[in-house]
């Protein structure tokens, strides 16, 4: 737990853009107490997290690592908790990419980040790759270990929120697909500078990100944290990677039972 304090008092200090001494002033403290926090040589007293709360607008359950439960952060939790499997077995388009441009000839770790169900993160397993995949919905995870047994493959999966969750270790590939609207453009550009850091060289990243079009009439599912993405933000992310390709199609939809449409900006990039 002093691990995460640690990584979370830092984080959502300079997302507030204060220095040590000014969280120090704040509380009443000196700098060399938020020092030894951040080094993880010592941990806040426990009567100051409510104050470290209030200063830093982050709760206590985050500052100690937990998901926030308030709120649901998506339309499809509950379509998760039924028997059936929403987006059925078959995998995504784009996972086919991924045995293209990156085939599993050695020990290659993929994680794919808002895994649903587990069909995409499955698949990757059945084809040899070490997968990883994480989650804000219980249901989905159960249901990615379920099929993931049924199977007869290992899924190192683990619940997290897309916006608190950061990488610790090297991954070869990362794969998202229809999850990176759920990222706070506040928070954007610190995510991709982690994903991009934790990822190994010569490995690769396949993102997809729905883009809003004046000529595409809104979804007609209420997706209350979500946000919109325009054509080309998540191309310029890798303006320092090798670009394999990228794209942005029309694609048809049906995930509400109402036949619509939406834009879709592809991106396939390489650390070089």
């Amino acid at each position: 737990m002093m691990n995460q304090i640690a990584k979370n008092i830092y984080r959502y200090r300079k997302e507030k853009g204060f220095t040590q001494e000014k969280l120090a002033h704040s509380l009443g403290i000196t700098h060399q107490a938020i020092s030894k926090w951040e080094n993880e040589q010592a941990m806040p007293d426990i009567t100051l997290l409510p104050e470290i709360s209030k200063i830093l607008e982050v709760s206590i359950d985050k500052l100690l690592g937990y998901v926030s439960h308030d709120k649901p952060i998506t339309i499809y939790e509950k379509a998760y908790e039924t028997p059936e499997y929403y987006w059925g077995f078959q995998p995504n388009s784009d996972c086919y990419k991924v045995l293209e441009y990156i085939p599993p000839i050695r020990n290659m770790k993929l994680l794919d980040i808002g895994c649903g169900e587990g069909r995409n993160a499955v698949f990757f397993a059945r084809n040899g790759y070490d997968v990883t995949a994480f989650d804000i919905s219980d249901a989905g995870i159960e249901k990615t270990k379920r099929l993931a047994d049924h199977v007869g493959v290992e899924v190192n999966v683990f619940k997290a929120d897309l916006l608190d969750f950061r990488l610790n270790t090297h991954f070869d590939i990362l794969f998202s697909s229809g999850v990176l609207h759920y990222i706070n453009p506040k928070y954007q550009e610190e995510i991709f500078q982690n994903y991009k850091d934790y990822t190994t060289l010569g490995g690769m990243h396949f993102f997809n990100v729905f883009v809003q079009k004046p000529f595409i009439p809104s979804p007609p599912e209420n997706e209350p944290n979500s946000h919109d993405w325009k054509s080309g933000k998540l191309l310029s992310y890798y303006h320092d990677w090798l670009i394999e390709a990228s794209s942005e199609d029309i694609i048809d939809c049906d995930s509400s039972g109402v036949l619509h449409q939406h834009a879709m900006n592809r991106v396939v990039a390489r650390k070089v």
